[in-house]
């Protein structure tokens, strides 16, 4: 039994320096790259960002899929995936907070219209405005899982009012919770930005449409750290000309990358970052190398996914 490291990226972590931090903490682990790959039928597992069509093919052993990461709905949709491949995703802290981190800085940008003075300043002009008042400001969170929770907690340490939205009940001290589908558009009504990081499932696809974009507050904020399929773009640039809501920020996309003739890259109500809100894995790494040994030993699995439900 055999672990394949086969992320196809070159602008993130490498392969190597993932199979170093594994075997940094299970040193006896059979870890492999594609530069080291030997006879494929050894490969019972394969830790990938994204799985590639022939994957089942060049790895007829493969018990079990490894996400480097939360989202996994290309992998379960993945029609080549046979029906016994397990598969399992990361819970990482670091990028958890990143990600937080990355909706209060825009949150913040916001509030204390830096664009406003950066425009300013290239003027050579002292123009005062006063900030927004973070304990007048709403804040809606859309999804309360692991990095959704963290992000709430965050924003309320800070001082703004927050409310959170999911699909099944939740409770965190300090935030409003709201649930189910007709509690949606009365959370975005309410709040003055909105922090979405949802995963894709059916329900979740273009769930932001012109008529539930139509539901924000006009004026407010709508930031996505979360699949880029949450939101109709065609819909979004058409809401944002009319100015609900007045701003999108956009860490994901429908398409990734971005195509250069793409509307969203020039429309002034974007900003648009290339999915970095979370970045480092942390200490994760090592839940890689744990489900090794229990894929091994035929152990429960960590944050091993649901096929049928998509998470």
């Amino acid at each position: 039994m055999a672990l394949l490291i086969e992320t196809g990226l070159s602008d993130w972590i490498s392969d190597s320096d993932i199979a170093r931090d594994i075997l940094r903490h299970y040193p006896n682990t059979d870890v492999r790259t594609p530069d080291s790959l030997g006879d494929p039928a050894d490969i019972t597992m394969v830790a990938v960002v994204g799985l590639k069509n022939d994957h089942h093919k060049r790895l007829p052993n493969l018990q079990l899929v490894q996400k480097l990461g939360a989202g996994v709905e290309t992998i379960v949709s993945n029609p080549n995936l046979p029906e016994h491949v397990r598969v399992a995703r990361l819970k990482p802290d670091a990028p958890a907070q990143e990600i937080a981190e990355w909706f209060v800085a825009y949150v913040l940008r916001h509030q204390r219209h830096m664009g406003f003075h950066e425009a300013a300043q290239r003027r050579a002009e002292w123009l005062p405005k006063a900030p927004l008042y973070a304990p007048e400001t709403v804040v809606g969170v859309l999804g309360l899982g692991h990095i959704g929770a963290r992000s709430a907690k965050m924003l309320r340490a800070i001082g703004f009012q927050v409310m959170g939205w999911s699909r099944s009940p939740k409770q965190i001290d300090g935030v409003t919770c709201l649930h189910g589908e007709v509690a949606l558009p009365e959370l975005l009504g309410q709040c003055d930005h909105v922090c979405a990081i949802l995963p894709s499932t059916p329900q979740t696809v273009s769930l932001f449409d012109a008529g539930m974009l139509a539901a924000m507050k006009p004026g407010s904020q709508l930031l996505n750290a979360g699949r880029g399929d949450l939101i109709d773009e065609t819909a979004l640039i058409a809401a944002l000309d009319n100015g609900t809501p007045g701003h999108a920020v956009l860490d994901v996309t429908s398409t990734e990358p971005l195509p250069s003739e793409n509307p969203l890259w020039a429309h002034p109500g974007v900003t648009i970052t290339p999915h970095v809100s979370g970045w480092h894995l942390g200490d994760a790494l090592s839940d890689v190398g744990e489900n090794f040994q229990r894929l091994s030993a035929g152990d429960p699995l960590l944050h091993e996914v649901d096929r049928g439900r998509g998470y």
